[in-house]
């Protein structure tokens, strides 16, 4: 069966709109982002010195409407851009914003609130105060650890039965996984068992050590400690589904509070507010496109359709890269596609930033 590879989206670039066009398309988008409500020839004229008559003004709406730039909603006389408008304003029209030195202390904040802590915590922290700040919804997916290198495991006592495996992984993360023993082991054999497991395994990355535990512990001497050798035997039979973290094989989502898109217009109705709901209990799709995402030039926006799952197709993601070590992880937004974008794109790029600096 052939392999069949997603071809690259190719975006507009607004070469077949006239000068006049591109004014009236910029002053429908910054009215609708303002207000949520469609814009009308009269209220263009009235906002945007473009020199000409609010009868010429709904001429070329008519025009946009027809290229597939506007939309002329149901019983109203004005319109409302399409994803192809937004598009063209993302990549051709909006001017850059520059964030408040309130803001940038806001987000600065927050992260610094975090201190040495774990990098999930600060990748959390760091969601909700673009939640804040964007009025959109927070969302960052960790990197994906089948590649992470552990650095150590310890083995914690929680009962006669029950240890706590501590799997601390080079890139700053820590996991933990309780293993059920069949007897009650004593103090020094856990000292035993994790300078074994600490000599066999340190250092590999974690997908080398899901496959190959089990054969690197099946040789490993406890000496004459009948209960050490009775646990690696499960290291040995148990080892790779111990080892079997869901965020190796996809990318762990962290969402901030939905709530701040909730009090948007676009969600004032039952059926759409239901939608984002369940959208943030996707935690599979979410993962599946937030882990596929590149960041060549910094940042990545997909409006609307452009985004590879229907479930999405009401919403713009504008996301970014941070690194962990050698492992990639993803930052940004959620919110509806009316958003405003030069303020949003301002604070995605500060805070991803500002996150790789402190992990760094």
């Amino acid at each position: 069966m052939t392999e069949t590879k997603e071809r690259p989206l190719e975006l507009p670039d607004g070469s077949d709109l006239t000068e006049r066009e591109r004014r009236v398309l910029e002053a429908v988008v910054r009215i609708y982002v303002d207000t949520a409500e469609p814009a009308g020839s009269r209220t263009v004229v009235r906002q945007f010195e473009l020199g000409v008559s609010p009868a010429t003004v709904r001429n070329t709406m008519s025009d946009l409407e027809e290229k597939g730039y506007l939309l002329h909603p149901h019983a109203s006389a004005g319109r409302v851009p399409s994803d192809l408008a937004y598009r063209i304003y993302v990549n051709h029209l909006m001017r850059p914003s520059a964030l408040s030195e309130q803001e940038k202390d806001q987000i600065a904040s927050a992260l610094d609130e975090v201190g040495s802590t774990p990098v999930e915590r600060l990748v959390r922290q760091a969601i909700q105060a673009l939640g804040l700040l964007s009025q959109e919804l927070g969302v960052a997916a960790a990197p994906r650890l089948e590649g992470a290198v552990l650095d150590r495991l310890d083995l914690m006592k929680v009962s006669s039965t029950k240890v706590l495996l501590v799997a601390q992984i080079r890139s700053g993360f820590v996991r933990t996984v309780y293993v059920d023993l069949p007897c009650e082991v004593p103090e020094d054999t856990l000292v035993t068992l994790t300078l074994i497991l600490n000599e066999r395994l340190a250092g590999l990355n974690l997908s080398e050590i899901r496959e190959s535990v089990a054969d690197r512990m099946r040789d490993a001497a406890p000496g004459d400690d009948p209960a050490a050798e009775e646990i690696l035997n499960i290291f040995v039979q148990s080892g790779p589904e111990i080892f079997d973290w869901p965020e190796m094989q996809a990318s762990e989502i962290h969402l901030g509070n939905a709530s701040v898109l909730a009090s948007q217009p676009e969600f004032t109705s039952g059926e759409r507010l239901k939608g984002l709901l369940q959208l943030t209990e996707r935690r599979d799709l979410l993962s599946s496109v937030l882990g596929g995402r590149t960041h060549p030039g910094g940042l990545q926006i997909t409006i609307g359709g452009e985004n590879p799952s229907e479930e999405l197709s009401d919403f713009t993601l504008v996301t970014a890269g941070y690194r962990v070590g050698g492992l990639k992880g993803v930052i940004g937004v959620i919110g509806p596609t009316r958003m405003p974008y030069e303020k949003v794109i301002a604070i995605v790029e500060h805070t991803s930033s500002l996150v790789n600096r402190i992990l760094k």
